[in-house]
């Protein structure tokens, strides 16, 4: 049904375009014949409206890979450098809880980690909403701030890192297996606020997957019971996403740098000072405003970088238009 219901969205919004279109070219036809400048401009007008509604739904088409459907985990880790690559985490946790709130998606937060003095050290994100992990699929990598630093009083310019990766909620037709011999599951206390329950006993819960070394953990909920469940539908939504990515790398092998997640793989560069420039280093899109990407104004990053694990490159997608 939600298959279903997502065509029949796509199909509604093309034949509303196709009509609208077809409305405003009588509507402008309409006003020469009639020398009515102001039913022109109307047309006019309503044919830039169309043209990007059609180039929203062009960037919507991206959107066709196998889970791209689905909300999404969003995990960021603090890179070396302390409390300012602390303060850069929090940052980027900021920056995608707005931009979820602009795309109307809703934004829980399954895990963090405090800084010890600002910041956090790393936090898990669950962001649930149409297309959540389709958009957000691109945003895994290093992510590079260049600032006057707020915590050096000899106001000196630093460079912090952080990582972001980005994996799928899997839904329950989807079956991954996992072997729970193959897993080590450790409690340990929540730690920030929660009340006097959360902060006294052994509620949160990690699990580590052995054999890959991945590692998930959950302390949102107050019961044991449901942090555990949480933190095994996090580890078969990660294995699920390693799968993706393998996939992916034996199908494009030529483009496997893509696609390759690590710590030395930096996707994107934040500069504060001196001077004002975000720029994408896989699609060279940049923005002059960073206080407007870091308040959740992504859009242009991930649909170039959308656009370019379909098609290539950018310059091929400009071709198809």
């Amino acid at each position: 049904m939600r298959e279903r219901t997502d065509l029949e969205t796509r199909i509604q919004a093309i034949s509303t375009l196709e009509r609208d279109l077809e409305d405003a070219g009588v509507l402008i036809e309409l006003g020469e014949g009639e020398g009515d400048q102001g039913s022109i401009l109307e047309g006019e007008t309503a044919i830039s409206a169309v043209m990007q509604r059609a180039e929203r739904q062009q960037v919507e088409a991206l959107l066709s890979g196998e889970a791209d459907g689905n909300d999404s985990f969003l995990e960021v880790h603090s890179g070396a450098g302390g409390t300012e690559s602390q303060d850069w985490a929090n940052m980027l946790m900021r920056m995608y809880t707005r931009w979820a709130e602009r795309h109307k998606c809703k934004v829980d937060i399954v895990d963090i980690a405090d800084g010890e003095e600002a910041g956090i050290k790393g936090a898990t994100l669950q962001i649930r909403g149409k297309n959540a992990y389709g958009w957000l699929k691109t945003e895994s990598g290093v992510h590079r701030l260049v600032r006057i630093s707020p915590f050096d009083s000899n106001a000196r310019r630093h460079t912090s890192f952080a990582s972001v990766w980005v994996y799928p909620v899997i839904d329950d037709k989807i079956d991954i297996k996992v072997n729970e011999s193959d897993c080590r599951i450790d409690t340990y206390r929540s730690s920030g606020a929660g009340g006097q329950h959360v902060n006294t006993t052994d509620s949160a819960v990690r699990i580590t997957h052995i054999p890959t070394g991945i590692v998930v953990a959950c302390q949102s909920e107050r019961s044991q019971h449901k942090n555990r469940a949480t933190a095994w539908s996090m580890l078969r939504a990660r294995l699920y996403e390693a799968e993706l990515q393998k996939r992916e790398e034996k199908a494009n092998a030529d483009a496997a740098a893509k696609t390759d997640i690590g710590w030395g793989h930096q996707i994107r560069s934040y500069v504060l000072q001196p001077y004002q420039l975000v720029k994408d280093l896989r699609t060279g899109v940049t923005s002059t405003s960073p206080s407007d990407v870091l308040d959740g104004d992504l859009d242009p990053f991930m649909e170039a970088a959308l656009a370019q694990r379909v098609y290539g490159t950018t310059a091929e997608v400009e071709d198809l238009e």
